[in-house]
């Protein structure tokens, strides 16, 4: 393997599995990639990429991890590398190279709604945490300010660096309430004697190797895998009637949710579409009810999108308690009154966070209504009616329409974009309603189930706002303007262990208060080390 000249680093790019992505995407990352050149000439090294820009392709990602191996296989291990990511990012494509790499591993991300790298990057940091590989992050708007400048030479010089997580507290040092406890453990319990089935709709969807849990940290908290198949749901959904299919569609009208229909299914969204997403709610139910899981996760990135319009609104429909009736075989209503708490893109993490979250909320008497949320972006509110920073979470397609302003009504359906969705199909979209909420993620370090919770708030901004940061983002999702507790920005991200961030509402601040301890002590119950982050909502510790 060739020697590097001193003060020299790699630059590995990772891409989209799909093609169309990386293409548009791209520009952005190459201005990524010559801001950051620039940050390291100043420092006086010299930043060269591990492998071209192809032009047949119009981009110069990694767009799979075949192609991942081949240019890992020809890089020195031992010199310094950097991850640079302005996109979303599947992890497979480098997780090889990135674990047998023996150099210092730096992952850096831009600050962009529009360009999504910081999503990706906290994917990849998660899986390697998951994966036990050692690694340095930054992140920045433009890479020139103090914080990335003198953390980027903090990692030139001596390999590695480390951020204050002063805000993170384990629970074993906080004193639980009673309730609390008493109410975890009737739960847990519960969990470890009559067990819990959570159903896959197709095991690691885009690259999240962070997102899958071995079965084995599974089974203490009672919680067993029912691994199914899209194809399976595939052909379900082709054995729902239209008359059904109708019948889900007129509810959801009768309800106030409105459709913003086009003629062009190519680019707009059409009733057909929604018909078929309405097959594809009930045949999830009908599956669900037939191996009796309590949770499901459907895949459909790859495969499943090639065949149906989007899964979003059966998914977001599923997450609310208030939805479509769906009959089983039996002629009977399917968990009436109940979500079936979906995870998106089958994040298992997030599968197991909402199983806890609604067997809390249930007992506690609030609202069972759970979500993840894609840590998307943050900004400072340019209307000037907050000084707080407040954080876009993101859904990538529904939101269940209790967490919206006025519920259903307050609730619309937008066509999927044409880069990732060919087939289309409508998402479930809303204005996060304001109120308290407990946040919180499951993920997998040192070969331990943990999980980190904190409290946080959902504000109201001006509609013009709201708009602006829909435009910085992708102006198709429901969106969430969320003030977290004691948790600075920098803070969540040198945490944080993912994408995704699980979020439920509480009545009140101090109920709010009482469904943390109590899902902190039952995930503690069920063998999990739990963490609590930052404050309560008047800045008292935890």
């Amino acid at each position: 393997m060739p020697k590097l000249p001193a003060k020299t680093v790699l630059l590995v790019a990772n891409g989209d599995l799909r093609a169309s992505a990386n293409e548009a995407c791209w520009a952005a990352q190459h201005a990524m990639e010559q801001q950051l050149a620039a940050a390291l000439k100043k420092l006086g090294y010299k930043l060269v990429r591990a492998h071209p820009y192809k032009p047949a392709a119009k981009h110069g990602f990694i767009g799979s991890q075949k192609e991942g191996m081949a240019v890992f296989a020809g890089l020195n291990p031992d010199a310094p590398l950097i991850v640079a990511e302005a996109v979303w990012q599947y992890s497979h494509h480098v997780l090889h190279g990135l674990i047998s790499h023996r150099g210092p591993i730096l992952t850096v991300a831009n600050w962009s709604g529009t360009w999504p790298g910081l999503v990706g990057m906290l994917n990849l940091n998660g899986s390697l945490t998951k994966a036990g590989v050692k690694y340095s992050t930054l992140w920045s708007a433009d890479f020139t300010d103090e914080f990335f400048t003198a953390g980027l030479q903090t990692w030139l010089k001596t390999g590695s660096l480390k951020h204050k997580t002063t805000h993170v507290r384990p629970l074993a040092r906080t004193a639980v309430p009673p309730k609390a406890r008493t109410v975890a453990k009737k739960i847990a319990d519960d969990l470890r004697r009559r067990k819990s089935i959570m159903g896959i709709f197709d095991e690691g969807c885009m690259g999240m190797y962070n997102a899958i849990v071995p079965d084995e940290l599974l089974f203490p908290c009672g919680v067993y895998k029912e691994r199914l198949s899209q194809s399976a749901l595939y052909y379900a959904t082709t054995q729902v009637t239209d008359a059904e299919a109708r019948g889900v569609f007129d509810w959801l009208k009768a309800r106030g949710m409105k459709f913003h229909f086009g003629t062009n299914p190519a680019t707009d969204l059409t009733e057909a579409q929604v018909l078929a997403q309405c097959k594809i709610y009930i045949a999830a139910l009908r599956i669900a009810d037939e191996f009796g899981c309590e949770t499901i996760g459907i895949q459909y990135q790859q495969g499943l999108k090639d065949l149906l319009p989007a899964s979003d609104l059966a998914e977001g429909i599923l997450n609310n308690a208030d939805r479509p009736p769906v009959a089983n075989a039996q002629g009977e209503i399917i968990r009436d009154g109940a979500p079936l708490t979906h995870f998106n893109e089958v994040d298992e993490c997030a599968g197991l966070d909402g199983l806890l979250t609604q067997r809390v909320h249930q007992a506690l008497g609030q609202p069972v209504e759970n979500t993840l949320h894609d840590l998307r972006w943050g900004d400072y509110d340019a209307s000037g009616t907050t000084k707080e920073y407040v954080w876009v979470f993101l859904i990538s397609g529904s939101a269940p329409p209790a967490h919206h302003i006025n519920g259903y009504a307050g609730t619309d359906s937008l066509r999927q974009p044409p880069m990732y969705f060919r087939l289309g199909g409508g998402t479930v979209r809303g204005i996060a309603k304001p109120g308290e909420i407990v946040w919180s993620r499951v993920f997998v370090e040192g070969g331990k189930l943990k999980m980190d919770l904190g409290r946080a708030k959902v504000i109201a901004l001006p509609q013009e706002e709201t708009e602006r940061r829909w435009q910085e983002t992708t102006v198709q999702w429901p969106i969430m303007h969320a003030v977290t507790y004691g948790v600075s920005r920098d803070q969540m991200m040198a945490r944080h262990k993912a994408n995704h961030i699980h979020v439920a509402y509480a009545k009140s601040a101090k109920d709010a208060d009482l469904a943390l301890y109590t899902k902190a002590a039952l995930a503690a119950d069920l063998g999990l080390e739990v963490s609590l982050c930052g404050t309560k909502a008047d800045g008292g510790k935890f």
